[in-house]
C-alpha cells in the first residue's frame, strides 16, 4: 500500500479535554453510530463520556458477542465495526471474535480498558497483557501513552482497519488515559491506495483468456471485501467464462446464475470441482487457495494456468504458482479484462449440461423435515433483502450449499475461523447495519448455545432477528465425521440433553415455536418472515443426516462421497 493523501483534522477548543472525551469524539468524526460492548472498571471512563453522545451503545451479554456483532456491522457496511471492553476478562472475552475478522479479513477496531499506566506490568486486578495476546491476530494495536494522542491514534486505527486488506486494530486503554485531561494533537493520517496494476500482466491475462478452450471464474471473500461485485458480473457476462465460488464468494455472482456453477471444494457441488479439475485456465479473483477450497493442493485444477488477481499482493503465489499474478484494485483489474475466449462454446455447454445432470434433489424420503429443502424454501421466500448470519456446523454447509443469495453481503459466516456461536451475534449486528434488510440466523443445537445469553439482546433492543434452529440433539459435523472416517467411535457428540429450546426462547422473551414434519414447514416459513420482532423456530431433523457430497481429507475434490441409496 501506498500513501497518497493526508487528511488534517482541526485541533479542537484549546481548553483540556479528558481522555474518555477525545474517544467518543474520535469515534464520532469517523461516523461510527453503534458500538457493542460491556462495561467494567478499567473502561468505566469511556462509559462516563457516552451519554449524550451520538454513539448508541449496544449492551450484548458477553464480550465475545460484542466482538461478533461488530465482525458482522463491518462485513456489512463495509466500514470497521467497533467493540469496547474493560481490562483482564473483558478483554480476552473479545480475543475469539478479533481472530475471527482478522482470518476473514473484517474491518473492526477493538478498545479494551487497561490497568492505570503506573500499574502495568504490576499483575494488578484485572491485568492481562491483551496487546501481546492478540499480536498474531490484529493488523496492528496501540496502547495509548498519552491522552493528547488519542485523536491521532484513533484516526490512524480506523484507517488501518478498513485500508488495503481490512481487519482488526487493537486500542488499549489505560484507566488513567480516559480520566486525564489534556489538549489534543492535531491528527496527521496518511491515506493508503492499492498499488497500480501492471497494464502488461493484463494485457498477458487477456491473451491467455483469449487462448483458453476451458476457463473457470473462480473467486473468493475478496470480491466483498472490494465491493467488486459489479466488476465481477460484467467480466462474467461479457467473458461468458463458468464460474465457482468459495464459501465467503457466494452471492459475488448471483447464485441461480446460468453459469455459476455453485461452491467448490470439500463440501462443493460436483459440477463447481469437477469443472475446476478440467480446466486448462483458472482466473482467481480475491480467492487463497484455502485448504477447504482446494482439497489436496497439488491435484487442484491440475491441467490450468492461472491467473491470480488479488487486492493483497502478499496472497499471490502464496500456496500455487501464478503464470500471471495481478495486485492492486479488483474493480479496475477486473474492468481490464476484455477479451472473450474464442473456443470455449462447447466447454460452456458441457458445464452447464453437468450443472443440470449433478443438481441436488429436495425429494428426501419420510415425512421428517429435510433441512437442505426448508433452507431453499425459506431462501426463496425472503428475496433479495435477506441477510443470512450463519453458525457452524453441518447447517453452515447446508446453507451454502442450498440458500440463493444475490450478493455477498447476504451471507454471513464465520469461514476461516469457524466459530461457533457467530450466528446470532452476528444477527444483531447485521440488523442494527441495515435495519430494512430481513436478517435471518441459522443455527445448530451446538452452536446457538454458545453465545445463547444474546437472546437477552435481541429482547432487550426488539431486533426482529429470524432465528432458524436445526436441532439434530447431535454435533452433527462431529459425528459425521466419527461416522464416516473414526469407524464410528462416536465420542461426546451426544446432545440429547438439550433444553427445550423453543421454551428457552420464551424465557427470554422471544417469541418460539417447534416443527417436525415437513407439512410444517411452509406456514412455519410464512410465520417467519410475517413476525414483527425477534421470533425462533425450532427444527427437529433426523440424527442421521449428513452434509453431502463430502471430499475426504487429503483427497483431490473429485474423490467425493456421495449419499448412499
Amino acid at each position: 500500500m501506498t500513501a497518497h493523501a493526508r487528511t488534517l483534522v482541526p485541533e479542537a477548543a484549546a481548553l483540556p479535554v479528558t481522555g474518555a472525551r477525545l474517544v467518543v469524539e474520535a469515534l464520532e468524526r469517523e461516523g461510527v453510530r453503534h458500538v457493542f460492548g460491556y462495561p467494567g472498571g478499567a473502561i468505566m471512563p469511556l462509559y462516563d463520556a457516552l451519554p449524550g453522545s451520538n454513539l448508541q451503545h449496544i449492551l450484548v451479554r458477553h464480550e465475545q458477542g460484542a466482538a461478533l456483532a461488530a465482525d458482522a456491522y463491518g462485513r456489512v457496511t463495509g466500514e470497521p465495526g467497533v467493540c469496547i471492553a474493560t481490562s483482564g476478562p473483558g478483554a480476552t472475552n473479545l480475543v475469539t471474535g478479533i481472530a475471527n475478522a482478522f482470518m476473514d479479513s473484517v474491518p473492526m477496531v477493538a478498545i479494551t480498558g487497561q490497568v492505570a499506566t503506573p500499574l502495568i506490568g504490576t499483575d494488578a486486578f484485572q491485568e492481562v497483557d491483551i496487546f501481546g495476546i492478540t499480536l498474531p491476530i490484529v493488523k496492528h494495536s496501540f496502547i495509548i501513552r498519552s491522552t493528547a494522542e488519542i485523536p491521532q491514534v484513533f484516526a490512524e486505527a480506523f484507517e488501518l482497519a478498513r485500508s488495503g486488506r481490512p481487519g482488526p486494530v487493537l486500542i488499549d486503554l489505560p484507566k488513567d488515559m480516559g480520566v486525564g485531561a489534556a489538549v489534543p494533537n492535531p491528527v496527521d493520517v496518511a491515506r493508503f491506495a492499492h498499488p497500480q496494476a501492471d497494464p502488461a500482466a493484463i494485457a498477458a491475462a487477456n491473451a491467455l483468456i483469449e487462448a483458453a478452450r476451458a476457463p473457470i471464474l473462480y473467486f473468493g471473500g475478496g470480491i466483498a471485501i472490494a465491493r467488486a461485485e459489479r466488476a465481477l458480473r460484467e467480466f462474467a457476462a461479457r467473458s461468458g467464462i463458468p464460474s465457482v465460488a468459495t464459501l465467503k464468494g457466494l452471492g459475488g455472482i448471483p447464485t441461480d446464475a446460468p453459469d455459476f456453477l455453485g461452491m467448490l471444494g470439500m463440501h462443493g457441488m460436483r459440477a463447481a470441482n469437477m469443472a475446476i479439475d478440467t480446466c486448462d485456465l483458472l482466473i482467481c479473483v480475491g480467492a487463497r487457495f484455502d485448504d477447504r477450497a482446494t482439497g489436496k493442493l497439488d491435484t487442484f485444477a491440475p491441467n490450468a494456468r492461472v491467473i491470480h488477481i488479488d487486492g493483497d499482493p502478499a496472497e499471490i503465489g502464496k500456496l500455487r504458482r501464478a503464470e500471471i499474478g495481478i495486485a492492486g484494485n479488483i474493480s479496475e483489474i477486473l474492468d481490464g479484462l476484455t477479451s472473450r475466449p474464442i473456443h470455449a462454446d462447447h466447454w460452456v455447454a458441457q458445464c452447464r449440461k453437468q450443472k443440470a445432470m449433478w443438481a441436488m434433489s429436495y425429494d428426501a424420503p419420510g415425512n421428517g423435515i429435510y433441512a437442505p429443502a426448508l433452507l431453499k424454501q425459506l431462501s426463496e421466500a425472503a428475496g433479495d433483502d435477506a441477510i443470512f448470519t450463519c453458525d457452524v456446523g453441518q447447517h453452515q454447509m447446508w446453507v451454502a450449499q442450498h440458500c440463493r443469495f444475490s450478493r455477498p453481503q447476504a451471507h454471513l459466516t464465520s469461514a476461516g475461523l469457524g466459530t461457533m456461536g457467530y450466528g446470532v451475534p452476528a444477527g444483531i449486528g447485521a440488523l442494527l447495519a441495515d435495519p430494512d434488510a430481513t436478517v435471518i440466523t441459522v443455527s445448530g443445537d451446538g452452536s446457538i448455545m454458545m453465545n445463547i445469553q444474546e437472546l437477552a439482546t435481541l429482547r432487550r433492543y426488539r431486533l426482529p432477528l429470524k432465528i432458524v434452529l436445526i436441532d439434530n440433539s447431535q454435533l452433527g459435523m462431529v459425528r459425521q465425521w466419527q461416522e464416516l472416517f473414526f469407524e464410528e467411535n462416536f465420542s461426546e457428540i451426544d446432545l440429547s440433553d438439550n433444553p427445550d429450546f423453543a421454551d428457552l426462547a420464551h424465557a427470554f422473551g422471544i417469541e418460539a415455536f417447534t416443527i417436525d414434519h415437513r407439512s410444517e414447514v411452509p406456514a412455519a416459513i410464512q410465520r417467519l418472515l410475517s413476525t414483527h420482532g425477534p421470533i425462533l423456530c425450532h427444527v427437529r431433523i433426523d440424527p442421521r443426516e449428513n452434509v453431502w457430497p463430502l471430499v475426504p481429507p487429503n483427497s483431490s475434490n473429485v474423490q467425493m462421497m456421495e449419499k448412499r441409496k
